[in-house]
């Protein structure tokens, strides 16, 4: 990509933003160059200097934008998951925000931008996958070398699964507009990274999300 003045990379940042607004409330097969320009004030030459290929490369510059936002929407709480309390609020900042957001979050565009773009979108796609996995193994691994957890855990297994619970949660959302999935499976799985308990008086074990 060329360098560009401060002035045009915040017109073209203008363009990507709008372009995902109306992505996310309409759906990408819905949306043409010229609503784009309607709702971003730009001029046909204007986008076709920040997007020469058009629609194609405006669609993966909203990939990369929508898919920044995934994880940005989970800051400062998902860079520092390093006590249990830490972990505790990123998991609520995660089930608030995508209360909130419904079918409309940037995870939901993602998904509907992978059926109209190249490749890129895909590997775009990867990348979120891989930083987030990320971010999430630097938790159970500091959770682990502070002693909290056990001390064999598979830090690559637990950041996957954890991942997993969001993921499939935020899908079931999408389609059903019911939170408790997301809310019940990133519970489950954050909560099993605490070592069992066994409860005297009943004989049973327990974990809790509380510290």
């Amino acid at each position: 990509m060329r360098t560009l003045t401060p002035k045009g990379a915040a017109t073209r940042q203008r363009i990507v933003q709008g372009a995902a607004f109306l992505m996310r409330e309409r759906g990408p097969a819905t949306v043409g160059l010229d609503d784009i320009r309607a709702v971003t004030a730009t001029s046909k030459s204007q986008l076709f200097h920040y997007f020469p290929a058009g629609k194609a490369d405006l669609l993966l510059a909203v990939a990369r934008h929508e898919a920044d936002q995934v994880l940005a929407d989970q800051q400062p709480m998902l860079g520092d998951l390093t006590t249990w309390p830490k972990w505790e609020a990123w998991r609520e900042r995660v089930i608030d925000k995508y209360a909130t957001q419904r079918q409309k979050c940037p995870l939901s565009a993602l998904t509907g931008l992978l059926g109209l773009a190249d490749p890129a979108v895909r590997e775009i796609i990867i990348d979120l996958y891989d930083r987030w996995q990320a971010h999430i193994a630097a938790g159970v691994r500091a959770l682990r070398d502070s002693g909290e957890i056990a001390a064999g855990i598979d830090v690559d297994h637990a950041s996957t699964e954890i991942l997993t619970a969001i993921s499939g949660g935020a899908t079931m959302l999408i389609a059903t507009d019911r939170i408790s999935y997301l809310e019940i499976s990133l519970g489950e799985a954050v909560n099993g990274l605490r070592p069992a308990r066994v409860d005297p008086r009943v004989g049973r074990t327990d974990r809790g999300l509380t510290a």
